[in-house]
């Protein structure tokens, strides 16, 4: 059992709010956590499996069957196939208002969070579960990591062909699955073709237009088809952010496919020969990195990046507040260089600490407030600047 960084915020959470909704892809390891966290709970959940045909029976009468279990936790997993539910679950919650009553486990992030909120509000704490990250596996593991991605059967395969097997089959069955739970009308195979489109400009700015004509797809269409893998946690759009600065700023947000394993199982890599020799190896390689970075911050941290239209550029910059506190830059080099453009937009920025984010290189400082260092160095950068989880 992989420790999980959440798993300690799972029970914290537990200890305050009625109701914890962990949120995250499926297949990601929302079950494993929280059966293996309430294990030695007295007395002991109940667990209920909404994709279970006599599960969803027993809540035929929700609230008459829920009300049994006042002082007892209750687990529901895909709560977001029963949205009915949480008009209930707050009138019980209201009923006794103690903490601990109830652990929803869900995929579809807006579904989820809009019909929960609107019903349990100040009632419910959310917490996202993301893919395996560098903090929770041993170093030496980290390029097997970037490869085959952070969903644990992927990584915990015996080798790539039964990784990349698995990557295979979730892909297919993903869609089809997370499309029945929504409103949006289509086919999984359009959607798929969609996602592999997506794939091929990972790390570049949204281009609607070159993605409506690609696909022969309006407008509005585009946009709702990356919302739904925006929404199911397979894809991550990074805003800009605009400070109050007189340049002329890149307004359009970049898009990454969150796990690199789905990223090079849609382009057609399956090990690290075949990356290195690859092109898209630079923006994978910037995709991980963010992924990592944003799997172990507070929720209240937020990311962003910064481009002008003269080429200044910085990665990823994480704000509290309102105000800059760091910023990234990610190459796959042991001896990166900092250019005129980075330099140029830490400077619009206040310039906050910087950190260039390598695979393996030495910590060292090479200019004033810039440091280089190493994928495994990111921890205690991120508990230095008070954002880490």
């Amino acid at each position: 059992m992989i420790q999980r960084l959440l798993a300690p915020h799972i029970r914290a959470a537990l200890e305050q709010y009625p109701a914890v909704a962990i949120l995250g892809p499926r297949q990601v390891g929302k079950t494993t956590l929280a059966l293996h966290q309430l294990q030695n709970e007295k007395p002991e959940p109940l667990y209920l499996d909404l994709e279970r045909p006599s599960d969803w029976t027993r809540l035929s009468d929700p609230e008459y069957f829920l009300s049994n279990y006042k002082d007892q936790l209750v687990i529901i997993d895909e709560v977001q196939r029963m949205m009915t539910l949480f008009p209930i679950l707050r009138a019980l919650i209201d009923e006794q208002r103690t903490p601990g009553r109830f652990l929803l486990l869900g995929s579809a992030s807006d579904l989820l969070i809009s019909q929960s909120s609107e019903s349990l509000a100040g009632r419910i704490s959310y917490k996202e579960l993301h893919p395996f990250s560098t903090a929770e596996i041993a170093p030496e593991e980290m390029n097997k990591l970037w490869v085959r991605g952070g969903f644990p059967s992927a990584f915990l395969a015996t080798d790539n062909d039964n990784a990349f097997d698995w990557l295979d089959n979730f892909v297919r069955t993903y869609i089809e699955r997370e499309l029945g739970v929504t409103k949006l009308r289509t086919s999984p195979m359009e959607l798929a073709l969609f996602l592999r489109v997506l794939s091929s400009v990972h790390g570049q700015l949204v281009n609607y237009a070159q993605l409506s004509q690609v696909m022969q797809l309006s407008l509005p269409t585009v946009k709702n088809y990356l919302q739904f893998f925006e929404h199911t946690f397979l894809l991550r759009t990074l805003q800009p952010y605009f400070p109050n600065v007189q340049k002329r700023l890149v307004k359009s947000p970049k898009l990454y496919i969150r796990d690199t394993g789905i990223l090079h199982y849609l382009r057609g890599i399956s090990s690290s020969m075949e990356l290195e020799g690859d092109i898209l190896k630079g923006p994978s390689w910037e995709g991980f990195c963010i992924q990592q970075v944003l799997s172990m911050i507070k929720p209240s941290v937020l990311p962003y990046f910064y481009r002008t239209s003269a080429g200044a550029e910085i990665d990823l910059l994480l704000l509290k507040g309102n105000k800059p506190v760091l910023a990234f830059e990610f190459k796959y080099s042991n001896s990166p260089q900092i250019n005129k453009g980075n330099t140029e937009a830490l400077k619009d920025l206040g310039n906050p600490p910087s950190f260039v984010v390598t695979p393996t290189a030495a910590r060292a400082a090479i200019r004033p407030g810039i440091e280089i260092i190493s994928l495994h160095d990111l921890p205690d950068v991120l508990r230095t600047a008070g954002v880490y989880l």
